[in-house]
């Protein structure tokens, strides 16, 4: 009896095997159907964009998309608008460094904290050949990947430290160490100080410079935003 028991449920247990594995065939099946390419999707892939459809729906849209290379998406944000206004901000900030004879064509400069690298486009436009942007995510070609608190370069190796990027430092003190460490004696660096308040709050900011003294503070730049950031030249 107990053998008949046995038999009964190891021919339930194959049973249920079986439909298991029938339904996970005819589950790939279908999905491999849902996700061949229609002959529309064929025609209209090449006018596919990141503006018209940011976020695949599923599974088969995120497959079926083409891979945009980096360099044809940074020209294609440079290209917008909103980018133009915002390397324009940054040239006008640069044309008054180079008033104040602080940065030139042949300057070695680093920008931290870039986004996107509008300064740096903004440095490379105005004729600066020598130009590295670095931030925490990297986009190609114009920005590297590193870590504004521990920067991948050796002491003194640039004319002119620029950063917008001070007031989102997660470590104020070791942000500006490591540009000044990297900007060479007699050197410049340019920090945009929004959240730190008035002439009260620059103070407090270049207290946090070791070596380096205070030249200059311009409330009347503007960079990139809509309030008046105040220009701590060290």
């Amino acid at each position: 009896m107990e053998r008949h028991i046995e038999r009964l449920l190891n021919r339930i247990s194959l049973a249920f095997a079986t439909i298991a594995t029938l339904s996970l065939i005819h589950l790939f099946s279908r999905s491999s159907l849902s996700c061949a390419p229609s002959p529309l999707h064929h025609r209209n892939q090449s006018s596919l964009t990141l503006t018209l459809s940011p976020f695949p729906s599923s599974s088969c849209e995120s497959a079926s998309r083409e891979i945009i290379p980096s360099e044809k998406r940074f020209l294609k944000l440079r290209s917008t608008h909103a980018f133009r206004r915002r390397v324009q901000s940054f040239s006008s900030v640069f044309l008054s460094l180079r008033s104040l004879g602080l940065l030139s064509n042949t300057s070695h400069v680093l920008c931290v904290s870039v986004g996107a690298g509008h300064e740096v486009v903004a440095l490379q436009d105005s004729g600066v050949v020598d130009v590295t942007g670095v931030e925490v995510i990297d986009f190609p070609p114009l920005v590297k990947r590193a870590d504004p608190h521990n920067l991948p370069f050796f002491d003194e190796v640039f004319d002119l430290g620029f950063s917008t990027g001070f007031d989102a430092a997660l470590f104020p003190k070791r942000f500006v160490e490591e540009i000044e460490r990297t900007v060479r004696r007699g050197g410049v660096t340019a920090l945009a100080v929004g959240g730190w308040g008035a002439e009260g709050g620059v103070v407090d900011v270049e207290k946090l410079f070791q070596w380096s003294s205070l030249l200059e503070i311009d409330f009347r730049l503007r960079c990139c935003r809509m309030f008046i950031h105040d220009i701590l030249l060290l």
